[in-house]
């Protein structure tokens, strides 16, 4: 197993991938906070997070780690969410944070506790609305779990992110996963592991027998196992489609991607929701930077393609962008077709989400585009804009097609 020794006392060097990862949780806790307050009558939102594999908080040059990252962005949350509220006539909301940092490292559970403290004076200091309740633990996560999670129950937690930031894999196994998504009825979780661990947990004698993927992932595992480099964007793929096809049953919805790294795809950040909404914002998050990397198709269905012929490389930047606009144009309405071509973007939403990158603007902007199309709201109505679009309304395959209509593959 893969394993790796921070020098936290000497200043831990913040490595290209951890800061790529630290500003994915960044910018989508801090959207994931404002998502969950935006309700004009709501005055509090009680939220914990167990952040499994804590370091120290601190690396070199003063660098915030994830314990004082989630504290530095509740602050700042709590303060633009209410400054806001307050501008649109609103009540103000209180968020209550019960945060449990854990490392099995003695002398490193004592150094978060030291350097998460400043963070915490400031948060009681600078925001009244917000209430952070600290609890360290020193244990091995897999061992941890159990007693978190009965404290969680005990103290009535609804709301649940889990930051899993591992180094190897096998410390926070699928049935880790599935555990937390399927305990709280509203669940997220952030897992990082090194991507060559997992494929080892998965060689084909650990695979179950007879099991619905075992065919596909004994083909993609030989595939890399042949010797095919790190850096090369089929592997990148291929190793894509292992963890999805292998983690795809722990959560409704299930993100793949890898951290961005041309040199050598090493690291998998997997984000788990049990809505489609967090997998809308997730991926509307990850075009913010070029943070994350994909192997595959642009539009929907994003896994399935033929490698001889079909897959790109998708770093959610302008060019991606434009790629999954090309691809969207023709996927929406083949999608819609195999749907009886109509059902409730709510619905549309829920199926297509698991198996795309793409920013739900450009979703949105190819349903407009297409003339083979149309959003009609509840009362009958037509949409025009795609901002307008609602997840009540409802995507239609209108019955006179253009010349141009492309018929569903799978028909």
């Amino acid at each position: 197993m893969v394993t790796k020794v921070y020098d936290w006392e000497n200043g831990a060097p913040l490595a290209p991938h951890t800061k790529k990862k630290h500003q994915i949780l960044k910018n989508y806790f801090l959207k994931y906070l404002e998502t969950r307050c935006q309700i004009p009558r709501q005055e509090k939102f009680r939220l914990a997070i167990v952040d499994g594999f804590s370091g120290a908080g601190l690396y070199e040059n003063n660098e915030p780690g994830s314990p004082i990252i989630f504290i530095e962005t509740l602050t700042k949350a709590a303060n633009d969410i209410n400054i806001h509220r307050a501008s649109q006539g609103m009540r103000p909301i209180k968020i209550e944070c019960l945060i449990i940092i854990n490392d099995k490292d003695p002398e490193v559970a004592r150094a978060v506790k030291k350097n998460t403290t400043p963070a915490l004076i400031m948060a009681k200091e600078e925001c009244k609305n917000l209430q952070i309740t600290p609890t360290y633990l020193n244990q091995d996560f897999e061992q941890a779990f159990p007693s978190i999670k009965k404290t969680l129950k005990e103290k009535k937690c609804f709301n649940v992110f889990f930051n899993l930031d591992q180094c190897g894999y096998s410390k926070v196994t699928s049935e880790i996963i599935k555990d937390i998504m399927n305990s709280w009825r509203s669940a997220e979780i952030l897992l990082t592991f090194m991507i060559q661990s997992m494929l080892t947990f998965l060689s084909p004698q650990r695979i179950q027998k007879n099991s619905s993927i075992e065919t596909e992932l004994r083909e993609i595992l030989t595939t890399i196992e042949d010797g095919q480099p790190i850096g090369k964007r089929e592997w990148l793929g291929n190793a894509e489609k292992a963890a999805y096809l292998y983690l795809q049953d722990c959560a409704a919805f299930v993100s793949p991607f890898s951290i961005n790294n041309p040199e050598g795809w090493q690291y998998w950040l997997m984000h788990f929701a049990g809505s489609y909404r967090a997998r809308q914002v997730y991926n509307d998050i990850l075009h913010q930077s070029d943070a994350q990397a994909h192997f595959g198709r642009p539009g929907l269905n994003m896994l399935s393609y033929d490698p001889k012929s079909e897959g790109q490389l998708y770093l959610f930047d302008v060019d991606s962008r434009q790629a999954a606009k090309n691809s969207l144009y023709d996927d929406i309405p083949r999608f819609l077709e195999r749907h009886g071509g109509k059902i409730k973007m709510e619905n549309f939403y829920s199926d297509a989400y698991n198996q795309t990158p793409a920013h739900s603007q450009d979703i949105h902007e190819m349903i407009i585009e297409n003339v083979d199309m149309e959003v009609t709201t509840e009362s009958g109505g037509k949409r025009r804009s795609p901002n307008s679009i609602k997840p009540t309304d409802t995507l239609n395959l209108k019955t006179q097609r253009s010349f141009f209509f492309i018929p569903s593959r799978n028909k």
